[in-house]
């Protein structure tokens, strides 16, 4: 879930411990239902999951979120790309499928071209918790996220990791952007669901932490100060997971095809990897100053790959292809390590080449708003 909470006490799937650290992963792709004929989202996710749960394919498990409207694919835990890959695609044709049983489109976006006529939140007295803590924030937060799992030994090396990771964030949102419209209207942001969700409290990249003493710290304090449901409850854009030895990373809009998706789980092994070889080395990860992340989350939701970037690490403007490029000088050696170097320049090319998704909403909104969700459709299972 987006907003970063297991409503039904469920533990995160994909990333389990391996012997070689930052090799295994997995991912939590959320969608959303809409209608084939008013192509706005409806509230039928119970239907297509009772209908996709025969045919759910092995190692994925399918979910509620907090919308009635929106459904969840998570993935088991895998090592190489192109088996995670053939599980996300399979899992969107099923859900799809089911779809479509029910006359009805699965779309892959961080924000619904149409909205909802009235937005329903799923039963559960957690999901009605959320509601009546946030009121409207909550309960017209109608956006999808791609969340990726990469295995570390503990929470101790999670927390380690995601200090390295800090500058890295806002570039791995700008590739994913996916999210132009709000309400309706051209939102001006390449992710406007990153914009949704910073109404909540603590979002966008998290504070360095010492331990995983001190991040558990931090959370508990902030469910104190009664602004997050429980411990169990963060609005971060990567965080360890609190049952498993996980980096959670949850920067991405929901992604338009599998293979934007596998771009953003190879980019984030990655990452981990070459963090994993800096702690090694006993370099912790830099004490990039909090407001100057928040101004670089800020410009990949505004602009994602079409306009400048904030690089955290300089504190400048520098334009967003160049970090991206950065970036992957950067984790080239892990991606080598892996196979995945070729994948990875393979899709940027194509990103290159279109735009991201958010680019290619706009342009297909030239024939209508309905002409996007078709698009969409179509992506989804591509």
């Amino acid at each position: 879930m987006t907003i970063g909470i297991s409503p039904d006490g469920r533990r995160s799937r994909g990333g389990a411990p391996a012997r070689d650290l930052g090799v295994t992963l997995g991912v939590e792709e959320e969608f959303l239902l809409v209608d084939a004929e008013s192509r706005r989202p409806v509230g039928r996710a119970d239907d297509v999951l009772a209908t996709a749960s025969a045919q759910c394919p092995a190692g994925t498990e399918l979910h509620r979120e907090l919308l009635t409207s929106q459904v969840e694919a998570a993935s088991g835990v895998c090592t190489e790309i192109p088996g995670l890959a053939d599980q996300v695609t399979k899992a969107r044709q099923t859900l799809a499928r089911a779809a479509a049983e029910h006359g009805l489109l699965l779309v892959s976006t961080g924000t619904p071209p149409l909205p909802a006529a009235e937005p329903v939140i799923t039963s559960g007295p957690r999901f009605a918790r959320i509601a009546e803590m946030y009121a409207t924030v909550a309960t017209t937060y109608e956006v999808c996220g791609c969340h990726v799992h990469v295995g570390v030994a503990d929470r101790d090396t999670a927390v380690a990791v995601m200090n390295h990771l800090r500058p890295w964030l806002p570039t791995l949102l700008a590739i994913s952007a996916n999210s132009p419209f709000s309400r309706e209207r051209d939102s001006g942001f390449a992710s406007w669901r990153m914009m949704e969700q910073a109404r909540f409290p603590g979002a966008g990249v998290p504070p360095w932490f010492a331990d995983a003493a001190a991040y558990d710290r931090e959370v508990d304090r902030l469910a104190d100060c009664g602004v997050i449901v429980d411990s169990g409850m963060s609005f971060w854009l990567i965080r360890p997971s609190r049952h498993l030895p996980t980096v959670e990373f949850r920067v991405a809009d929901a992604l338009a095809t599998t293979g934007e998706t596998m771009l953003q789980a190879a980019l984030s092994r990655a990452l981990v990897g070459t963090a994993l070889a800096e702690l090694a080395a006993g370099r912790e990860g830099p004490r990039i100053d909090d407001q100057t992340c928040a101004a670089a989350v800020w410009s990949a939701a505004r602009y994602g790959l079409a306009g400048p970037a904030v690089d955290p690490l300089q504190g400048r403007t520098i334009p967003a292809v160049d970090q991206v490029e950065e970036l992957v000088r950067r984790v080239r050696p892990s991606l080598e390590q892996r196979g995945d170097l070729a994948f990875v320049r393979q899709e940027l090319a194509k990103l290159y080449r279109h735009g991201t998704g958010a680019a290619r909403q706009l342009k297909a909104a030239a024939e209508g708003l309905g002409a996007v969700v078709d698009l969409l459709a179509t992506g989804a299972t591509s």
